[in-house]
């Protein structure tokens, strides 16, 4: 027999004590005569704070976006023409693959000319970690799953130690060692303990300044697996979920997998992995970030999926409202609704919005309807209100 769905049992007009959840919710349930009210749980997960470059990770700062450049970082002008275009689209940290030592000694050009924080990015080598310090980085990630010999990860964190480098243990579902594999087979438990021994021999080192990531491509794992984490350990979280995909499976994802922990208070950092431009990566980033509440960086839009009681051209008139909010950076709700009739209660949250009718529509604020416009002066009329309202 299937389980009651929690949000719609009553008994007279009080909500009974919610039972049925498959995992824990991220939304907390406020029972009382007028039914279910959901409201976000906005309390975040207590974590170190943890210098990297000129910012923070963790404890009470913002969480970060961050993305890695797709060119060959021996390539130092491809490589910071893109991470120049990145900080434009607010990229706050950017990653960088070192596959050789030719590319650890590009790193320390790169940084001089870029401003944000430049992450190196470690597998197999240590070799390259160790040259990736001494040319300035600002923080190291390696993968325990693929560094090899403790004593070759020693150094690693000997170095770091001796310039205030941060280093990343980036946990990857596809390289987990091979006994713990063979002991827990390719599960969340596994990376969970691969990275606590890394955490454990960084401790015995005396360094903490570190940052953690267990990423895999499934996304149930991957939840499971920072949950579980989180519980062990006060180490600033890095989410993601790895190989995402092409940008439509991607970005359902990653706004899935990230999205679900950021709501239960988990994740210090983020970054959104996509086989799409890194661009695409930081504006996903950011959006997921506003949809649970945790950054306001801009305008943002609700609009309808429109019906058979549409009678405009919704689609084309909200893409044109996106398009003229893009350079717009201040915090604000706009609603394009398709329907004069529910629009307005609808998008009642909105700053401002029209809703549109055959010949004519309806300009409001925060529900209320101001006035009646001409079909044909929605957008001017919309834009003008939102220029105003944003330069105040």
């Amino acid at each position: 027999m299937n389980a009651p769905n929690p949000l719609f049992v009553k008994e007279g007009k009080k909500i009974e004590e919610v039972k049925y959840f498959p995992f824990d919710p991220p939304l907390f349930l406020k029972r009382g005569a007028g039914g279910v009210k959901l409201g976000m749980k906005t309390k975040r997960r207590k974590s170190r704070k943890i210098k990297v470059g000129g910012l923070f990770i963790g404890g009470n700062s913002p969480v970060t976006v961050q993305s890695m450049t797709k060119t060959d970082t021996r390539d130092i002008t491809a490589t910071v023409k893109q991470i120049r275009s990145l900080e434009k689209a607010g990229c706050e940290i950017i990653r960088v693959a070192v596959l050789n030592l030719e590319a650890a000694a590009c790193l320390g050009k790169i940084k001089k000319k870029i401003s944000i924080p430049l992450v190196a990015d470690i597998h197999f080598d240590y070799r390259l970690a160790l040259e990736a310090i001494r040319q300035g980085v600002d923080k190291v990630r390696i993968n325990p799953g693929n560094i090899g010999d403790i004593g070759h990860v020693r150094q690693v964190v000997e170095a770091a130690k001796d310039r205030g480098v941060p280093i990343r243990i980036g946990v990857n579902s596809g390289s987990i060692e091979k006994k713990l594999l063979l002991k827990y087979g390719a599960t969340s438990r596994a990376m969970v303990e691969s990275a606590l021994s890394e955490i454990s021999l960084f401790e015995k080192e005396k360094f903490s300044d570190i940052i953690i990531s267990l990423k895999g491509s499934d996304v149930p794992m991957t939840v499971e697996a920072y949950q579980m984490l989180s519980e062990k350990c006060d180490y600033p979280l890095h989410l993601g979920i790895t190989s995402a995909g092409p940008v439509y499976q991607g970005m359902i994802k990653s706004s899935i997998g990230i999205g679900s922990l950021l709501l239960r208070g988990i994740g210090d950092t983020i970054r959104v992995s996509l086989t799409s431009r890194p661009e695409d990566e930081v504006v996903l980033g950011y959006k997921i970030l506003e949809s649970v509440g945790l950054r306001k960086t801009g305008p943002e839009i609700i609009s309808c999926p429109t019906c058979g009681r549409c009678e405009v051209d919704l689609i084309r008139l909200t893409e044109k409202v996106e398009n003229a909010l893009k350079v717009i950076k201040k915090p604000i709700k706009v609603a394009v609704m398709g329907c004069a009739v529910n629009g307005p209660g609808e998008a009642r949250e909105a700053d401002i919005g029209i809703a549109s009718g055959k010949g004519c529509g309806l300009l409001f604020k925060k529900g209320k309807i101001i006035r009646k416009i001409p079909e044909k002066d929605l957008f001017s009329t919309l834009m003008k209100e939102i220029r105003i309202i944003t330069s105040s």
